[in-house]
């Protein structure tokens, strides 16, 4: 019982893991519905306030920012703190910046409170991928991330569907305010079931770290222990200096930068096709419902693709399915804008892209944790998330942009195509094998 490492990976999931991954999903499923909520109401927005392109570019890329910022400068706090505090606190964050949009008065309001939630949703995000990965058992690892990843796109379909509902009775303000309010229901749910890092109490000894540790054993219908295991197998503590300085030590450089810049690349094109697609359906002649329709295709395929990823995960190596799902999703980029004017194949197109879009995230999403040790997990997470959200910020600004300056819908996907090739290549690279500490050589197999 010691090597309460080896028993998480090698055992079979109890259900109190099971809650605590389902938990995750729930979670994510936040991320999803704020993302969403700025694609849906942005018509009805721009409309009150008599917005241009590139100022509803600025309120896309307002959340993106904010979400950079909670990645980069917030989720390492977790490495120190503990996941759940950490979770906790970012989630009374963005309850607090989603309510508050909700009776924003201006643009400039809006823009500032979009922020706020972001930073909440990327502080928040690094831990909840490291909890799945650290939860689940090697056999389900990379699907209990893939499903994970899949809690996006069901919270941008299920959010979806009651935005449009809520804007037709109440107007885009009670959109936000019921994104407020789910999340704060979301806060006590944490604080019931879901546990802290087991590999984080081990690492890093907080105070009181063997009974919270043996109240999680008793969760799991495990014994309890006498004293805290040995560190070596999860990993020393988290440096004192800057922790960021931990990605680049030990062999950790290169699967860094790579997975930095897949992360960027993906974000990029990721955040394009998310936030304009309803609106640039409608450009391209179809009416403002049919480009509703054409945006949540994208999720529901998500919901597909995180799904399918989840499964293969089970029988194929993780960084080959993870460039295949790049290299798919850029090919139905592509098509999309090849067919963006006629009604069902841009459905079927949008549909593709979602699938692809989001298998290539889950893959993402499940490189990090078996890439850095306990000591860095979250920082490593969360710095990648954050890089990705750079790009994230940059896609809807420039397409803002190039819209103004006279490009049509089409080109516009054909030129957002081009950058997950070159993420293909970048998990290409960062595919090292290399072995976290605490983690079996199966584990690193995935690479």
């Amino acid at each position: 019982m010691n090597d309460i490492r080896k028993t998480l990976d090698e055992g079979a999931m109890s259900r109190f893991q099971w809650v605590a991954v389902a938990i995750c999903v729930m979670l994510v499923m936040l991320d999803g519905f704020d993302v969403l909520v700025m694609a849906f109401t942005a018509s009805s927005v721009a409309a009150e306030w008599k917005l241009n392109g590139a100022q509803l570019g600025l309120l896309f890329s307002a959340g993106l920012v904010g979400m950079a910022v909670g990645s980069l400068f917030v989720a390492p706090l977790a490495d120190r703190m503990g996941r759940q505090p950490v979770i906790v606190l970012c989630l009374v964050v963005i309850a607090a910046g989603m309510l508050l949009s909700g009776i924003a008065q201006s643009h400039l309001q809006l823009v500032g409170l979009r922020g706020l939630t972001g930073v909440g949703i990327g502080g928040m995000l690094a831990s909840v991928g490291i909890i799945t990965a650290e939860y689940s058992s090697q056999k389900w690892r990379s699907t209990a991330v893939a499903l994970q990843a899949t809690g996006y796109p069901i919270g941008a379909t299920l959010g979806g569907l009651v935005a449009a509902w809520l804007l037709q009775h109440y107007g885009w303000r009670s959109v936000f305010i019921f994104g407020g309010l789910t999340t704060a229901v979301m806060i006590p749910v944490v604080l019931w079931r879901l546990p802290e890092s087991v590999d984080f109490l081990i690492a890093r000894r907080p105070a009181g770290a063997l009974e919270k540790l043996n109240r999680i054993l008793g969760f799991m219908e495990r014994p309890a222990l006498q004293q805290l295991p040995e560190r070596a197998a999860y990993g020393a503590a988290a440096p004192e200096g800057n922790a960021v300085a931990g990605l680049f030590k030990n062999g950790l450089a290169r699967p860094t930068l790579m997975l930095w810049t897949a992360f960027f690349l993906l974000m990029f094109s990721v955040y394009f096709s998310l936030s304009w697609t309803p609106k640039l359906l409608v450009q391209a002649g179809l009416s403002a419902q049919q480009g509703v329709t054409g945006g949540v295709l994208i999720n529901v395929g998500g919901i597909v693709g995180g799904s399918l990823f989840g499964a293969l995960a089970l029988r194929m190596r993780l960084a080959h399915l993870t460039v295949a799902a790049f290299l798919v999703y850029a090919l139905f980029t592509a098509l999309f804008g090849a067919v963006s004017g006629a009604l069902g194949l841009a459905f079927a197109a949008a549909f593709g892209m979602g699938v692809f879009l989001f298998a290539s995230m889950a893959g993402l999403y499940a490189f990090a944790p078996v890439t850095y040790p306990a000591a860095v997990r979250t920082t490593g997470l969360g710095w990648a998330i954050g890089i990705g959200r750079i790009g994230a910020i940059l896609a809807p600004l420039t397409a803002g942009l190039l819209l103004d300056g006279g490009w049509q819908p089409a080109s516009l996907y054909y030129a957002y195509a081009l950058p997950l090739v070159a993420g293909a290549l970048a998990v290409l690279a960062a595919g090292t094998g290399r072995t976290a500490p605490g983690q079996s050589r199966t584990h690193a197999a995935a690479h």
